[in-house]
């Protein structure tokens, strides 16, 4: 394994993104994210053949954005997010200049296609009928396959060149910018948001971007980390009972949320209380878990594991949205 390096990024004091708040409880402290960091290279290490190519490790132990140095938590609707953050020009610029190799995209694309097609189900059940869609943040492509699959008519939109120009080799029209930026008299059914909307440097403003490009009772959707799972599981890292630090660092490692990659990890209040404050109402909330990462590098025990942890895990994130690792929201555009 390698070790993660941190390079030179300014930082500014933040507020929460929906309320606009600066009153936030403190959840981790420096120390407490680079103990989070080693517990979970420690749960990689264990899974992963040796001479796994360091691009692989990407999205597992490596991600785009750095760790915080600290996370907190808004008293007032409960949206945990970095204090200080990462300036808003350099959050684009940590992702336009990534670029991932050819066959990095390709395992990404087929790992993540199977919960893609979910997803896709998902929407196209939601919108009635197979209208148009824009994916934001459409990274390799694995939601555009799915969604054309199930009968969708699907663009892409990413700022990052490398994925774009491997997404269309896919045979798919894929925009460069993000959200905000995307002009045109082009109005969509659907606007898909995965795995991104917790990244955007803005929340806010994309949910004006995407109501402008909906249609009249369109639908946005949004799949991010729950915040309110990951501060509720990260105190039982502090537990006095070991079986209880070992169940949290699980729950925790096989849903990405050690070390918290994200720049804003909303719940169900959060959520609901931004869309409606641009311009949406929600429809329902779906609980989920992380999508498969295990692939050829994956030992044959830690794909069973994941398999079973993840399956079972899954049944109680549906029923209790709430309690989930992960949340899809549908809203329509009022």
């Amino acid at each position: 394994m390698h070790s993660l390096t941190r390079v030179s990024i300014a930082y500014e004091p933040a507020r929460c993104a929906v309320c606009g708040h600066a009153d936030a409880a403190s959840l981790a402290e420096s120390d407490d994210i680079r103990a989070e960091v080693e517990d979970l290279w420690a749960f990689h290490e264990r899974r992963l053949r040796r001479g796994i190519p360091i691009a692989r490790l990407m999205d597992r132990v490596a991600f785009s954005e750095h760790p915080p140095w600290r996370l907190v938590r808004c008293r007032a609707c409960g949206l945990v997010y970095r204090n200080p953050a990462e300036r808003r020009n350099e959050l684009t610029e940590i992702y336009a200049r990534a670029a991932p190799t050819p066959e990095t995209m390709a395992a990404l694309h087929d790992t993540q296609l199977s919960s893609a097609r979910g997803q896709a189900r998902r929407l196209r059940a939601a919108m009635n009928w197979p209208g148009t869609a824009l994916e934001v943040g459409s990274y390799v492509g694995a939601f555009l396959t799915a969604a054309r699959d199930a009968g969708l008519t699907i663009q892409g939109l990413d700022i990052n060149a490398s994925v774009n120009a491997y997404a269309r080799s896919r045979g798919f029209a894929v925009h460069d910018g993000d959200l905000t930026s995307l002009a045109g008299e082009e109005r969509f059914d659907a606007v898909a948001i995965w795995n991104t909307f917790d990244q955007v440097s803005d929340p806010r403003a994309t949910l004006f971007a995407a109501w402008r490009l909906l249609r009249r009772g369109g639908l946005v959707v949004i799949r991010v980390p729950n915040g309110g799972f990951y501060a509720h599981v990260r105190h039982a890292l502090a537990s006095r009972w070991p079986v209880v630090r070992a169940m949290a660092r699980e729950l925790l490692a096989q849903n990405n949320q050690l070390g918290f990659p994200y720049r804003w990890g909303f719940d169900e209040r959060s959520l609901e209380q931004l869309l409606a404050m641009t311009g949406f109402a929600v429809d329902r909330f779906y609980g989920d878990v992380l999508v498969p990462i295990a692939d050829e590098y994956t030992r044959p025990w830690a794909r069973v594991e994941e398999l079973l942890f993840k399956g079972v895990l899954s049944l109680g994130a549906r029923t209790a949205p709430r309690f989930a690792p992960w949340l899809e929201v549908y809203a329509r555009k009022l």
